[in-house]
């Protein structure tokens, strides 16, 4: 952060999907989003982002998990999503905002959390460090 100006307030987070103690990252390819698939499938599982701000040498951080259940997907719906190319690049292999919300019931916690920035805790850590 030392090529900012000392007024410039930063944010950075991470979004990670977590089952059984793994972390889901980005599917390499389909084989990948298959697997993690077939361990989400009828389960529910963890999204956990931690976020940092900075600002006048202050730094505040979160982390905030949320609780998200996911439908038991079978072969058919598995190879159709991977086929719209949403998957790709994304944490677990889906994206709530997107097609994937379909295979999502019931999420316990913040919805902006599993798109990747929890709204509310980060506009909590930016007045903190601003007031």
């Amino acid at each position: 952060i030392s090529g900012f100006e000392k007024d410039t307030v930063i944010i950075a987070a991470d979004t990670t999907v977590t089952m059984d103690g793994l972390i889901l990252g980005k599917p390499e390819d389909q084989e990948d989003a298959f697997s993690m698939w077939q361990l989400l499938s009828g389960r529910t599982h963890q999204v956990m982002t931690g976020v940092a701000v900075a600002y006048l040498g202050q730094i505040q951080t979160v982390i905030v998990t949320t609780d998200v259940d996911f439908l038991r997907l079978n072969a058919a719906q598995m190879q159709s999503y991977w086929d719209s190319g949403e998957p790709i690049g994304k944490a677990g292999g889906y994206a709530i905002q997107g097609l994937g919300a379909a295979f999502i019931p019931r999420i316990q916690g913040s919805y902006s959390n599993v798109v990747g920035l929890p709204l509310v805790e980060t506009l909590a850590l930016l007045t903190a460090v601003i007031a």
